[in-house]
């Protein structure tokens, strides 16, 4: 399993959306950065106009092509007819699934959501998370899912998450559309990236998300109704938690005392 001459990501989302919202700005970084960065979505079918979105979001961040797993929505079951919920799917054909997009791409570090199913607990975040800790230490097993390509060990797993300290304002925000917000203590948060440099791009990515910014439940939507002054402070700052022992130089720094 030799180390790739260029330093790599993944990530591994249960939506179209959830990479520019939650690490749209660390994807674009590392991107600039001349790392490799790949996006697996567990949910939507391709040629639904989310899968479009998908796409157009990735190339703004420089993201490669969607890579789709296809489970439906937990809530929406035409976002893939004919494939079961991702919610419902065998657990180990989902991990077999995200094995086989970690052999491929090789990536140094991962990362995906946290245990809570990121801020509004929504099912399929919680069964994303749980099928890529379980992927993450898969994937090295060359007896575990033999066909799903050679062996790869990722150095780093990290869950995008949001601090207590900081979630005051996005609660308020989605409570006023009926939901409530999950998030941790601020000593779970192991790093936390100013990604202002990034943020024009990472704003353009959620924005590619053109259904969700038109509703007005989805936090894009609810993020597009703030003045520039009131949105960029609630997207500025992306939190994550170290899941993994590993730690990978120059790559999602750990926070300092």
């Amino acid at each position: 399993m030799a180390r790739p001459s260029r330093p790599s990501l993944l990530a591994v989302f249960g939506h179209p959306d959830d990479e520019a919202l939650l690490a749209g700005g660390v994807l674009a970084q590392h991107a600039a950065a001349g790392a490799d960065t790949a996006v697996v979505t567990a949910t939507w079918a391709a040629g639904t106009h989310r899968a479009t979105e998908l796409a157009d979001a990735l190339t703004v961040l420089r993201a490669g092509e969607p890579r789709m797993l296809g489970y439906a929505d937990a809530r929406v079951p035409e976002s893939s007819p004919g494939r079961p919920r991702l919610c419902d799917a065998p657990i180990d054909e989902l991990v077999e699934a995200i094995v086989a997009h970690i052999r491929a791409v090789r990536p140094q570090i991962m990362i995906t959501h946290d245990a809570y199913g990121q801020l509004t607990g929504h099912p399929d975040h919680v069964r994303t998370h749980q099928a890529t800790v379980l992927a993450f230490h898969a994937a090295s097993l060359e007896h575990r899912y033999p066909d799903a390509g050679p062996p790869w060990q990722p150095q780093a797993l990290y869950a995008a998450t949001h601090p207590h300290s900081r979630a005051g304002t996005l609660s308020a925000l989605m409570k006023r559309v009926g939901k409530t917000t999950l998030s941790v203590p601020d000593e779970q948060v192991t790093t936390a990236v100013d990604v202002g440099s990034y943020l024009d791009q990472k704003w353009r990515a959620i924005l590619a998300h053109r259904s969700q910014v038109a509703r007005e439940r989805p936090l894009p939507g609810i993020l597009s109704r703030l003045a520039p002054v009131d949105r960029e402070p609630l997207i500025r700052t992306e939190y994550f938690t170290r899941l993994s022992p590993g730690l990978v130089p120059g790559m999602l720094p750990e926070l300092t005392s």
